[in-house]
């Protein structure tokens, strides 16, 4: 888990993981989700973290000045993702997510709401 302390390479490779697992988090809630709306819902959001996280991807390569996407590619394959970007644990959110059948889109979005709420809390503290 990130905790303001690292230097900005370990702190790339930390948000990149927790941005992989909030997106591998949305992505399996949309496979459950018994609503067409909230399906939608998750697998925008998670496409939304895709590009967090090749935003990510960027950034580090640019500062590593390396072009060797193949590289990082084959880093994002062998990475497991402990933590989400709320800072809760993959398999904990995953647990709490059994709990919900999303039979709507509000649901999902509620869901997303305490979550992406949860990252931006982090987020804004690990700036400070």
């Amino acid at each position: 888990m990130i905790t303001g302390k690292e230097d900005m390479l370990q702190s790339l490779i930390e948000v990149f993981l927790m941005e992989k697992g909030t997106s591998e988090f949305y992505s399996g809630a949309a496979a459950k989700a018994v609503n067409p709306g909230a399906k939608k819902t998750f697998e925008d959001i998670s496409g939304w973290e895709e590009r967090h996280m090749a935003f990510v991807r960027y950034l580090y390569q640019s500062v590593m000045d390396e072009r060797d996407i193949k590289g990082f590619e084959a880093f994002e394959k062998m990475t497991d993702v402990p933590d989400t970007e709320a800072g809760i644990p993959l398999k904990e959110l995953e647990a709490k997510s059994e709990e919900y059948i999303f039979t709507d889109g509000l649901g999902a979005l509620a869901m997303a709401f305490e979550i992406e709420g949860r990252a931006y809390g982090l987020y804004r503290r690990l700036s400070e």
